[in-house]
C-alpha cells in the first residue's frame, strides 16, 4: 500500500483531534495522483473529498488493514506503525510551517529502510509552498 500524509515542520497532522490545515490545490493534487487506483481514507477525511464522487474513494475505519497492494491510504489520524510491512511507499506532503500538533507521522523515514525518490515544490491555495516527498521501501 501507499501512504498519503499531510505534515508539519515537527511530523505533526492534527490538534485536539481537528486536522492543522487544509488545502484545496492539494486535494486536487491527491485526487489527480491516484486517479487510476482505489483510495482509502477513514469517514473523518473523507469530508475533505466531499465533492469527489467518482467511485474510487473507499471509506472504512480499518483502512489500513483492508488496503491491497498499490492501493492509496490517505491518512490524517491514523498510526501507521501498526502496518509498516505492508507499505511499498510513502508519500508526504509538508506544509512547511509549525502547527500545534499531538498526533504525530509514526514512520521513521529514515535511510536504510526508506530511500527518497522524488522532491517537489507547488504553491497551494492556503500555503505559499508545499513540499512532496516521495519515499520507497529500500
Amino acid at each position: 500500500m501507499q501512504i498519503i500524509a499531510v505534515i508539519d515542520d515537527g511530523g505533526g497532522m492534527m490538534f485536539n483531534h481537528r486536522r492543522q490545515s487544509q488545502d484545496r490545490v492539494l486535494r486536487a493534487r491527491i485526487l489527480e495522483l491516484t486517479a487510476r487506483s482505489r483510495l482509502w481514507m477513514n469517514a473523518y477525511s473523507r469530508k475533505q473529498f466531499a465533492d469527489a464522487d467518482d467511485g474510487r474513494i473507499t471509506v472504512d475505519e480499518n483502512f489500513l488493514e483492508k488496503a491491497d497492494d498499490g492501493d492509496f491510504c490517505f491518512v490524517e489520524n491514523a498510526p501507521v506503525l501498526p502496518v509498516l510491512e505492508r507499505v511499498e511507499r510513502v508519500i508526504l506532503f509538508h506544509w512547511n510551517r509549525a502547527y500545534p500538533s499531538d498526533t504525530r507521522f509514526d514512520l521513521d523515514l529514515s535511510a536504510p529502510v526508506w530511500t527518497l525518490i522524488e522532491t517537489e515544490e507547488f504553491p497551494g491555495s492556503s500555503h505559499e509552498k508545499i513540499t512532496k516527498e516521495v519515499f520507497d521501501r529500500a
